[in-house]
């Protein structure tokens, strides 16, 4: 099976596109793939062939600040992070409205990322109802207590931090899951995280699952791992988009 991989540019967003060579041109479910915290679209190449292998046209963005949109990054801890999180929030809709409106995207949409991609991709259940499944890989749901964890590190560092520190990241707790898990609506949501992570904590994504074991559409996979994934992890990640969107 020949798959098409092209770079491309939309708008001011690089973009690897990842689909069957002979179902180019055709409608398709589209999922979008976010890479990780000072990572890049190609990171993420792997799991985008698994995915295109079953039949989806796969976009895999460059985050603001990353890849082809790398900038130097700030001293003042957590404004280049976030930034680059609110950046893909606002520019997932134009993304899915640019193929949908070319008639290569159906009404199948499905989200997905790892790190700081599987956080964006928890933000972005909040808002966009059109979502058909999700994938959290190495994130967390729980943006707010991120934003405080990252405060206290840097605090303990005695690092500079803005005194409205707060008030400029006011826009989280509207987008952060675990405090509108409503929002979620039943729709298929995959959770998977490694015990060992200390990048992103494995007790914040149990705390999550915790939370919510009332809901049947959270599936929720742990694994003796670190921040890392394997391959067999992401077979596990297209399985989960295949049978929830495919069939």
């Amino acid at each position: 099976m020949k798959l098409s991989i092209e770079e491309h540019t939309l708008g001011t967003i690089p973009v690897l596109e990842v689909v069957q060579e002979n179902l180019k041109h055709q409608t398709l479910p589209l999922i979008v793939y976010y890479h990780g915290w000072q990572s890049q679209k190609e990171l993420t190449l792997t799991q985008g062939r698994y995915l295109a292998r079953e039949g989806f046209r796969v976009v895999l963005p460059d985050a603001f600040n990353h890849g082809k949109r790398k900038n130097p990054m700030t001293d003042i801890p957590s404004l280049t992070f976030w930034q680059s999180i609110h950046t893909n929030l606002f520019e997932f809709g134009y993304i899915l409205d640019y193929y949908q409106k070319k008639d290569l995207a159906d009404e199948r949409v499905g989200v997905g990322g790892v790190s700081m991609g599987g956080m964006t991709t928890s933000a972005l259940l909040t808002h966009h109802p059109e979502i058909m499944a999700a994938a959290c890989v190495m994130g967390t749901p729980k943006l707010l207590a991120y934003r405080d964890r990252i405060f206290h590190h840097a605090s303990q560092m005695d690092r500079f931090f803005p005194e409205d520190y707060d008030h400029l990241l006011n826009w989280i707790p509207d987008y952060d899951l675990s405090l509108n898990i409503d929002k979620l609506d039943g729709r298929p949501f995959l959770v998977w995280h490694g015990t060992q992570d200390k990048i992103v904590p494995y007790t914040h994504v149990r705390d999550f699952i915790e939370e919510n074991t009332h809901l049947e559409n959270i599936e929720f996979i742990e694994e003796e791992e670190a921040h890392l994934v394997r391959p067999q992890t992401m077979e596990k990640i297209t399985a989960f988009f295949v049978e929830k969107m495919l069939q």
